[in-house]
């Protein structure tokens, strides 16, 4: 996990605080492998960054995380733990590329990479700006989640066959795939990537249905780095005003003596 100590992780907070999503995903991989580039770390497999940051998490968090969802049905709130140790399964690895055979199509593909997604997000920013004055925000989105998963797919297609005979697929528009093939396709990558994509079945306990629940490791872990960056700078401006010591002395204190400090701070 490289130095992650408590005025590493203050800077990378800062730094995310000028970014989103992406920005703020790619800042919490560099701090799992630290020894790698950008370009590195944006090729890889999603669900090996997702490996990644399950694995940052329980090495600054812990295994237990408390996951938050309201049900689908009645709205109630519900709230349950997961263990890490469970999630986060990297993919294997492969000497080649995955392949699909549906019908009189014969398709091989590889694992969507950070890269992938990025431009698949892109590709939804795009689509969701209005471009005229007609449709509605439901026919803007249909739009947008289509062209993400054409875009998507298109950018990690190896070659298609179709009958027999090969289809260029750098020019093959994804909308030609059936169905059934393009189903196929998202199965066979979520059994070679299962980490890519993590989705809770969650039953309420109010009314007992059941609600699908996606987990975003990156936007759960920066809401956590989030909340212990605000708390420990407040330690940092109590401890501070009561002894005069500096940020980094006091971030060199370990938590269990900061909290003690603190403690006679509210004692005095």
């Amino acid at each position: 996990m490289g130095n992650t100590g408590p005025a590493e992780l203050l800077a990378i907070w800062e730094a995310g605080l000028a970014h989103h999503g992406p920005g703020r995903a790619l800042l919490l991989h560099r701090a799992a492998r630290p020894e790698s580039a950008a370009d590195e770390l944006l090729s890889l497999p999603v669900g090996e960054r997702e490996a990644d940051l399950y694995a940052l998490r329980r090495a600054l968090f812990g295994e237990r995380m408390q996951i938050r969802a309201e049900c689908g049905a009645c709205g109630e709130a519900m709230e349950f733990d997961l263990d890490a140790r469970d999630l986060g399964v990297r993919p294997r690895e492969r000497d080649g590329p995955l392949r699909v055979e549906e019908g009189e199509w014969t398709v091989e593909f590889r694992l969507p990479t950070v890269a992938d997604l990025e431009a698949a997000a892109h590709a939804v920013a795009e689509a969701g700006r209005p471009v005229d004055a007609e449709g509605g925000d439901g026919a803007q989105a249909s739009t947008a989640a289509a062209r993400a998963r054409w875009v998507l797919l298109a950018r990690c297609l190896v070659s298609v066959h179709r009958a027999g005979r090969p289809v260029p697929a750098d020019r093959l528009p994804v909308a030609e795939l059936p169905e059934p093939v393009q189903r196929k396709l998202a199965e066979a990558a979520e059994r070679a990537d299962p980490a890519a994509d993590v989705t809770l079945n969650v039953a309420c306990p109010e009314c007992g249905e059941a609600t699908r629940a996606e987990l975003d490791i990156a936007s759960y872990l920066w809401a956590e780095l989030d909340h212990w960056a605000r708390d420990l700078l407040l330690d940092v401006h109590l401890l501070a005003t009561a002894y005069g010591w500096s940020e980094p002395q006091i971030l060199a204190l370990s938590p269990l003596r900061r909290r003690y400090y603190l403690e006679l701070c509210a004692d005095g």
